[in-house]
């Protein structure tokens, strides 16, 4: 492991941001750090970059507790760069401030010159680099931020919520570009963000905070479709959450009785994803096992497609449908609909 976090608690101003915190970042994964606003992730990156200390609890940089003070933590710390939300520019163009980190160490003009051009190449700011710093865009300024931290060739590059407040199309090309650059380099990412989109686009494994704590921890698809709780699949996008009486392979929510996968007893809960649905305007046989009546209550737009929400008894499911299907089926509010889905689409958590 690049980096572990054991058991970090800090407080401040008689605030307990972060419980018991413990994280292990493996060496060149793409590690995100996940959770709402407030959660504690920019409170723990500080940490990791060791730019703050911890009340308590321990951080190990390739297995060796890091130094409290002095030399030894400074020449720690330099193996490490941190590009911040809203990172400041220094006064000059965006080649001075690329530069600037390498001028601080002492590297020769030589290769001051060669590492800039090829960090400007990486993240497409080649054409910038006689550019006033203080006329870039947020993207812009995002982007020389991270050639500024990557030039320094760090072991690991540490970023908070980096595409915060972006447009949509700097966001992606954001997020291409730190894929593109992890992949190429190995260097290993930890980056903060409260939107699960961005770790399905880039991370490998991370972790979910809430409360000041560590919800769940795991590879990304175990995080997507393993939710260890109902926050967990609510986090991650998962709907039509209901909480549940389990009896082997068989579950009851509120009236309705739901067939799945697994074999559980007891209370927990369930979720059914609106595009494991299937709606029909007759009752047909199928290999579902799990097949229900409804009524239509509403049908609303979501991006190119449409959510039809549906009255079973006394739930309410939300079931995805293509514009295609909706306009074959003629599904309008108040009609009887019938809806089937696969026990293997239920998830259990």
């Amino acid at each position: 492991m690049i980096l572990q976090m054991k058991n970090i608690h800090l407080t401040k101003e008689k605030n307990r941001i972060l419980r018991g915190v413990s994280i292990n970042v493996p060496e060149g994964s793409f590690f995100v750090l996940m959770g709402p606003t407030g959660c504690g992730k920019t409170s723990l990156l500080r940490l990791a970059g060791l730019l703050a200390k911890p009340d308590s609890g321990e951080v190990h940089f390739h297995g060796i507790p890091v130094p409290s003070k002095g030399e030894a933590l400074f020449q720690t710390r330099r193996r490490i760069a941190t590009m911040f939300q809203t990172p400041v520019m220094f006064s000059g163009t965006v080649w001075s401030n690329v530069s600037w980190g390498l001028k601080i160490r002492g590297i020769s003009k030589t290769e001051v010159v060669r590492r800039v051009e090829q960090i400007l190449d990486f993240t497409g700011l080649e054409n910038f680099a006689q550019r006033d710093a203080s006329t870039l865009s947020g993207g812009e300024r995002r982007r020389t931020a991270l050639a500024r931290a990557l030039v320094l060739n760090p072991e690991l590059l540490i970023l908070d919520e980096p595409t915060t407040s972006l447009d949509p199309s700097f966001k992606r090309d954001l997020l291409s570009r730190l894929n593109e650059i992890h992949s190429r380099t190995g260097t290993t990412f930890l980056m903060a963000t409260h939107d699960f989109t961005d770790a399905l686009a880039v991370g490998t494994i991370g972790a979910v905070m809430r409360h000041g704590l560590v919800t769940q921890a795991g590879s990304i698809d175990e995080l997507l479709f393993k939710p260890e709780n109902s926050f967990m699949a609510s986090f991650t996008g998962m709907r039509n959450i209901f909480p549940a009486e389990f009896a082997g392979s068989m579950a009851r929510v509120g009236e309705v009785d739901v067939a799945h996968a697994g074999d559980r007893n007891g209370h927990g809960f369930l979720a059914i994803p609106p595009e494991s649905i299937v709606l029909a305007l007759s009752k047909k046989v199928t290999s579902e096992r799990n097949r229900l009546t409804g009524i239509v209550k509403s049908v609303e737009r979501s991006g190119i497609n449409w959510d039809v929400e549906v009255e079973v008894s006394d739930i309410s499911l939300t079931v995805a449908v293509t514009t295609g299907a909706l306009n074959e089926l003629s599904v309008t509010t108040g009609s009887s609909i019938y809806i089937s889905f696969k026990a293997s689409a239920v998830h259990l958590f």
